[in-house]
C-alpha cells in the first residue's frame, strides 16, 4: 500500500504546482503493459518526486541552469556530470533541472551504485521514480528504448572527497563512453557548481563489509547549506558520428574518449566557478 500509484497520485495532486502537474501529464513514458515500465517506474511516482523536489530546487538551492538547449528532445543520450556534496543532492537537482528544461518532459534515468538496490524501502521508491542499477543490461535496454541516462563517472568517491579537494575531479570511469559508442548515443557533459559547499565533510566512518553502505559521512553541518546551484550543460559530444559500435571494444580508444568528456566537464566547472559571484549567489 505505501507504494500505491493512487497514493502517489493523490499526494502529488495535493502538493504539486500547476507546472508540476502539467509536466506529469506530458511525461514521456513507456508502459510495459501493467502501468509500470520494464524497470518498475510509474509516472505517478515521478510526478510526486517532481512535486516534492520543486520547492528545494526553486526555493532552497535556487538552481540556475545554463545551456539546457543542449539536452536532446528525443532519442538516446547520456548525461555525464561531476559528483559532490557528501549527500547526492546534486543528482536530485540535476534530475529536476532536466525535467524542468525538456519539452515534452523527459525523466532522466539515474544510474545508481550497486548498494542502492540493497537499501530497503528506498530502493523500491527510487525504482518507482526511474532510478536503475548500473548494469550493462539495464543501460543497453534504456538506450535502445531512446531514454536519457544520467551518470556520475566519479561515483561514490566524488561525493566522499574532502572539502580541500572540492571541484577536483576524482578517478573518471569510462563506462559511460563505452555505452555511448556501443549504442550510438551522444554524451552531454555537465558541470555542477555549488554542491561542493553544501555540506563539507569532516570525516568518514568505515562500515563493515556486510553493510549496504560503503561508509557514514561526518558532515560539518547538520543540514545542507542553502548554497546556490549552477548547472552548466556543454555541447553534446557526438561519439556516434566518430565511431562504430565495435570501437567500444578498444580499451585505449574508450579511455581517450572518456578523457575528452572529463576535460569538457572540468572546463564547464572552471567557467562556472569563474562566473558565479559567491557561494550563496
Amino acid at each position: 500500500m505505501p507504494f500505491s500509484p493512487a497514493i502517489a497520485r493523490a499526494l502529488s495532486a495535493a502538493v504539486g504546482s500547476l507546472a508540476a502537474k502539467d509536466r506529469a501529464r506530458r511525461l514521456q513514458f513507456r508502459d510495459a503493459g501493467h502501468g509500470y515500465d520494464a524497470f518498475g517506474m510509474h509516472p505517478d511516482f515521478v510526478a510526486l518526486a517532481d512535486a516534492l523536489t520543486s520547492p528545494i530546487y526553486k526555493g532552497y538551492f535556487r538552481v540556475r541552469s545554463y545551456g539546457a538547449e543542449h539536452l536532446p528532445a528525443y532519442g538516446p543520450a547520456i548525461v555525464a556530470a561531476n559528483h559532490s556534496g557528501t549527500l547526492p543532492l546534486d543528482g536530485v537537482m540535476l534530475w529536476s533541472d532536466i525535467i524542468n528544461h525538456t519539452d515534452p518532459p523527459r525523466n532522466p534515468r539515474a544510474v545508481a551504485d550497486y548498494f542502492v538496490s540493497t537499501l530497503p524501502v528506498i530502493s523500491t521508491l527510487f525504482a518507482r521514480c526511474g532510478v536503475v542499477t548500473g548494469s550493462r543490461g539495464n543501460a543497453r535496454a534504456l538506450l535502445e528504448a531512446g531514454e536519457i541516462l544520467m551518470l556520475f563517472p566519479e561515483g561514490v568517491p566524488g561525493i566522499g572527497k574532502p572539502f580541500s579537494s572540492r571541484y577536483q575531479l576524482q578517478e573518471w570511469r569510462v563506462g559511460h563512453v563505452e555505452l555511448a559508442i556501443r549504442h550510438q548515443a551522444p554524451v552531454v557533459p555537465v558541470g555542477i557548481v555549488g554542491a561542493e559547499e553544501q555540506m563539507p565533510q569532516l570525516a568518514r566512518i568505515p562500515m563493515p563489509r556486510s553493510s549496504p553502505l560503503p561508509y557514514l559521512p561526518v558532515p560539518a553541518t547538520p543540514l545542507p547549506l542553502p548554497v546556490r546551484y549552477h548547472i552548466h550543460y556543454g555541447e553534446p559530444i557526438r561519439f556516434d558520428r566518430e565511431f562504430e559500435p565495435h570501437d567500444a571494444d578498444d580499451p585505449e580508444l574508450v579511455q581517450q574518449a572518456a578523457l575528452r568528456v572529463r576535460d569538457a566537464v572540468q572546463e564547464l566547472i572552471r567557467r562556472g566557478l569563474e562566473q558565479r559571484e559567491g557561494i550563496f549567489r
